[in-house]
C-alpha cells in the first residue's frame, strides 16, 4: 500500500521541500499555481523521500501512481517496456522502425548490453536485456530514446515529450522466468494480431536468428545495381563509423530502389547493426526450433509491468495510414502530427467511419487527446 503524506499547492509544495532539505532540481515551476496540485506518495518508507514520486495534475482533484526504486542484478535478464507519453503511436513506418533499431543497436553496444530480445511495437517497445551495472542500463535507455526523438524532431519539426519520462523494468531471476519472458517479448505481435506467428513478424527481429535475409531475396552483391551498391556502402561507412542512421539518409538511400532492392537493403541493415544475441537466447529453449515451438504453443504472461492495450489488434494501425495516404489527405504519415487538435478531429471522423477501430485507438493514431474524442462524441 501507498501512504499519502500530504496534499499541496505549488506555493506550500515549495515550502514543504524546503523544511525538509529535500532538493526540488526536478520540479519545474508552473504559472498555473493555482490551477497545479501535488501528491506526495511515500512508495516504501514514510523515513525517506529518496524513493518517493512526485507528480503533477491539473484540476481540483489530485491523483497519483507512485514510481518505485528500480530493481536491479547484475547479470539478470530485465525486462523493459518503454511506451510513448500520450499512449500514441510511435511507429509509422519502416523508416521509424529502422533509425530506433540502429541507434538502440548502437547504443547497446556503447554501453556493454546484452540484448537477447527487442521488439518494436507501433506504440511502444519490449526488450529482454542484461547489464552489469543499473547506470549502464539507464544510459543505454536514455541515449537510445533522445538520440531517436532527436532525429524525429529534426527531420518532421516536431516539438514536445514523446517518450515517458522514465522505462519499465522487471528483473527475470531463473531460467523459467526468462524463457517465459523470452516467449511474452516475441509473441507481442501475435497477441496484438499483427501475425499468425512471431517470426513472421520484422520487428520483433527473430527470424534474423535463422537467416540474413528472412524477408527479402538473397543479396548478390555482383548482380546488384548500383543505387543499391552505394546504400550498402554508405550503410557499412555509417556502422563502421558506430553511427546510426538517420531519416534523411534512409529516404535517400531507398528512394532509387525498387521494391525488391528496398526489401534486400532492409534486411542488410537489419541484419549488419543486430546486437541481439540469438545464441545465448536459444539456450533457454536448447535450439532455435524447440525455441518457435514453444513460442507458437503459448502467448506466455508478463502481470509485473501491467501492461494496458488499447482495442483487440494494433491492425488497425497499418489500416488507418493506407486510408489516410490513399485519399490524399497527407504526403507523408507523419504530418498528422504537426495537424491542429481540430484538423485531427476532421480525420477522426472520417476513420471513425472507415474502420472498426475504437474511438481511443483512432485517439492514439493521431495523438489526439481524449477529452476532444469524448466531447465529440456527446
Amino acid at each position: 500500500m501507498h501512504s499519502v503524506l500530504g496534499v499541496f499547492t505549488q506555493n506550500t509544495f515549495c515550502n514543504w521541500l524546503i523544511d525538509r532539505n529535500i532538493h526540488s532540481t526536478a520540479f519545474r515551476d508552473s504559472s498555473e499555481s493555482d490551477r497545479r496540485y501535488f501528491v506526495i506518495v511515500s512508495c516504501k518508507s514514510r523515513k525517506t523521500f529518496r524513493h518517493s514520486h512526485v507528480a503533477r495534475f491539473r484540476g481540483p482533484f489530485c491523483l497519483l501512481s507512485a514510481m518505485k526504486r528500480r530493481v536491479f542484478y547484475k547479470g539478470i535478464l530485465n525486462h523493459c517496456y518503454q511506451r510513448t507519453a500520450d499512449r500514441g503511436v510511435l511507429f509509422y513506418t519502416y523508416s521509424d522502425h529502422l533509425v530506433f533499431f540502429t541507434q538502440y543497436c548502437v547504443m547497446a553496444r556503447k554501453y556493454g548490453i546484452r540484448v537477447l530480445a527487442v521488439c518494436q511495437m507501433p506504440d511502444h517497445v519490449h526488450d529482454s536485456v542484461i547489464a552489469n551495472r543499473k547506470q549502464d542500463l539507464e544510459m543505454f535507455k536514455q541515449y537510445t530514446n533522445s538520440g531517436f526523438v532527436r532525429k524525429r524532431s529534426e527531420q518532421y519539426g516536431l516539438t514536445g515529450s514523446v517518450f515517458d519520462c522514465s522505462f519499465g523494468s522487471v528483473p527475470k531471476v531463473g531460467d523459467k522466468k526468462a524463457r517465459t519472458n523470452l516467449i511474452y517479448v516475441g509473441n507481442n505481435p501475435v497477441e496484438r494480431r499483427l501475425v499468425s506467428k512471431a517470426e513472421e513478424y520484422r520487428w520483433n527481429y527473430l527470424a534474423y536468428a535463422a537467416s540474413d535475409h528472412p524477408f527479402s531475396e538473397k543479396l548478390v552483391v555482383r548482380d546488384a545495381r548500383w543505387p543499391l551498391l552505394k546504400a550498402i556502402k554508405e550503410v557499412k561507412a555509417q556502422y563502421d563509423a558506430c553511427k546510426p542512421l538517420n531519416y534523411a539518409q534512409l529516404q535517400r538511400i531507398f528512394q532509387p530502389l525498387d521494391r525488391k532492392e528496398s526489401l534486400q537493403l532492409t534486411d542488410f541493415i537489419i541484419t549488419t547493426y543486430n546486437v541481439i544475441d540469438y545464441a545465448y537466447a536459444i539456450r533457454f529453449f536448447d535450439t532455435y526450433d524447440r525455441m518457435l515451438i514453444a513460442l507458437h504453443a503459448t502467448t506466455g504472461s508478463e502481470y509485473d509491468l501491467n501492461e494496458i492495450f488499447i482495442g483487440k489488434s494494433d491492425a488497425p494501425y497499418n489500416k488507418m495510414t493506407s486510408i489516410l495516404l490513399r485519399e490524399r489527405l497527407v504526403r507523408d504519415i507523419h504530418e498528422i502530427l504537426r495537424l491542429s487538435v481540430d484538423e485531427k478531429y476532421g480525420l477522426f471522423l472520417l476513420l471513425r467511419r472507415e474502420t472498426e477501430a475504437p474511438a481511443e485507438q483512432i485517439a492514439a493514431f493521431l495523438h489526439m487527446p481524449l477529452k476532444k474524442v469524448s466531447n465529440g462524441n456527446d
